[in-house]
């Protein structure tokens, strides 16, 4: 049986485990949360509680997905255990950022552009790519653009008028859907190529303001206001993301792995998440009315 090890099982790596849970997988993943290792199981996940014994867990995988976040020393699984420099895994995921390109003024960068990190996050990123890297293990790097998915749209804040679209001339970023997230890792583990990184994201780098008016029309409400960058209230973590605009080339994805992306853009993605949450929330008015 294969076995995935999903160290810092988040909103990725669940995405990922539903799509490998019905193919028979086995899937372990590290939470620190009593709460999330309930949800986990309820999603055919074995929930393992971080800190904890990784050895026997370890010691069964196949391969190993890590998507915890950074901090300043690099990634935290590394420098805790020293035994995964020692796994067996036939195949490492290592889930990081685009971030790690720096700032391109809108401009186009792929897998070989410098790294030129322009935001701490980004510069960890960095240090604990190099990291995995250095293990010596099957790593292959994803470099992610700005995930959304169910649960993780625009439509509630639209919905409840707390949207703004915050305007910043020449500003541009990538995004990805969770779901094609899922189906470029499947690729990856079906055609290995240990070391290689990969840009995982659309076909359709904006500015950020279209995704969301694109909302508001799907929704049938107003354009959220509009606010100047420089005298937005923003926090401090998403005033970064604006010191960072680029295009990213998603050719590799495409040609090395096979993938046809499902949401090749927002107005995609944003359909289907609109008729996910219309038929959720309709369901427990079909059929016999019995709750399933």
């Amino acid at each position: 049986m294969s076995t995935l090890l999903s160290l810092g099982h988040g909103y990725s790596a669940r995405a990922f485990a539903r799509l490998l849970v019905p193919l028979g997988w086995r899937v372990i993943g590290t939470t620190r949360s009593a709460t999330k290792a309930e949800a986990f199981r309820a999603e055919g996940v074995e929930p393992l509680l971080w800190p904890g014994d990784l050895g026997p867990a370890l010691a069964d995988a196949t391969h190993i997905l890590a998507s915890a976040a950074p901090d300043g020393q690099g990634d935290p699984f590394l420098r805790a255990v020293p035994d995964l420099a020692r796994s067996k895994a036939a195949w490492v995921g290592y889930l990081s950022t685009t971030g790690v390109y720096g700032d391109h003024q809108g401009g186009w960068v792929d897998e070989t552009t410098p790294l030129t990190p322009a935001s701490e996050r980004g510069r960890q990123r960095v240090v604990a790519e190099s990291q995995w890297r250095a293990t010596g293990l099957p790593v292959h790097i994803f470099r992610l653009a700005g995930i959304y998915g169910p649960g993780r749209g625009p439509f509630e804040k639209v919905r409840d008028g707390t949207a703004r679209r915050i305007i910043k001339p020449g500003q541009v970023f990538g995004r990805i859907h969770v779901g094609d997230i899922a189906q470029v890792l499947n690729a990856s583990i079906r055609r290995p190529n240990p070391g290689a990184a990969y840009n995982v994201c659309d076909d359709n780098p904006c500015p950020p303001e279209e995704v969301l008016s694109y909302a508001a029309q799907l929704l049938g409400l107003p354009d959220p206001p509009a606010i100047d960058f420089d005298t937005a209230e923003m926090t401090e973590m998403a005033r970064s993301f604006y010191g960072e605009s680029k295009r990213t080339r998603n050719t590799l994805i495409k040609t090395e792995l096979g993938v046809k992306l499902l949401y090749p853009d927002y107005p995609t993605g944003l359909q289907a998440l609109l008729a996910e949450e219309t038929a959720s929330a309709a369901a427990p008015l079909s059929g016999s009315g019995r709750h399933r």
